[in-house]
């Protein structure tokens, strides 16, 4: 468990929140489970390390506040859009025996061995699952197996085995993987028609040869 200490009492304001930044401290705000949002400051190298972990941005955080300690995770993250300093935490309070909704990477395993044969791709449009789960059973991960996929059809959230007490937590429907047509895939399957369609006519020029082979036979006779 990663405990971060936070002090009370900053200033309001862009202009304090720039000195509190310069001193290596993050403005903060803490919030939920029915008590009222305290704004605090955490220090920015504490913050780095309590998220540098396997679980990243879904760490679980005991904050330090004025000596009462609160089991927490990160809410939302804003970042500096050039140098992607940190510029202000949101922390949710949460009960370790209460499920919270948090988004959880999608990593793809497996290998979409028809849409590679069709020289197709599989486009990943869903990277982070939205979960439900006891902080304890939040996963670092959830994997989803594409080995099924073929060109043309999608794998939707119903189709990902979650981990035991991780329920998803928005639409079972959502599509999260596709199969894509290419231009390779489109000559791949042009060449498959063509091949398909000289192999019938080679059937039925073997069954029209048979059938004149017959017929002479009983001409014959």
């Amino acid at each position: 468990m990663n405990l971060v200490k936070a002090e009370v009492g900053r200033e309001h304001g862009t202009r304090p929140s720039r000195r509190l930044r310069r001193t290596g401290r993050v403005p903060a705000v803490v919030y939920g489970m029915g008590t009222e949002p305290v704004t605090v400051s955490v220090d920015q190298t504490d913050l780095r390390v309590a998220l540098s972990t396997e679980a990243g941005l879904n760490a679980l955080i005991t904050l330090d506040i004025d000596g009462g300690r609160q089991l927490s995770i990160v809410k939302d993250l804003q970042r500096h859009p050039v140098r992607r300093d940190v510029l202000h935490v949101d922390f949710l309070r949460i009960d370790p025996d209460r499920e919270v909704e948090v988004d959880i990477p999608l990593v793809l395993i497996g290998e979409a061995k028809k849409v590679t044969q069709a020289s197709g791709m599989v486009d990943q449009v869903m990277h982070y699952l939205p979960v439900l789960a006891k902080p304890s059973d939040i996963p670092a991960e959830v994997t989803a197996d594409v080995s099924d996929l073929e060109v043309g059809s999608s794998l939707r959230v119903s189709d990902i085995e979650l981990p035991s007490g991780v329920t998803a937590a928005g639409d079972s429907d959502a599509t999260f993987a596709v199969g894509l047509i290419t231009r390779s895939t489109k000559e791949y399957l042009r060449q498959q028609r063509a091949e398909e369609e000289e192999a019938e006519a080679l059937i039925v020029m073997g069954e029209a040869a048979d059938d004149e082979e017959a017929s002479a036979a009983a001409d014959e006779s």
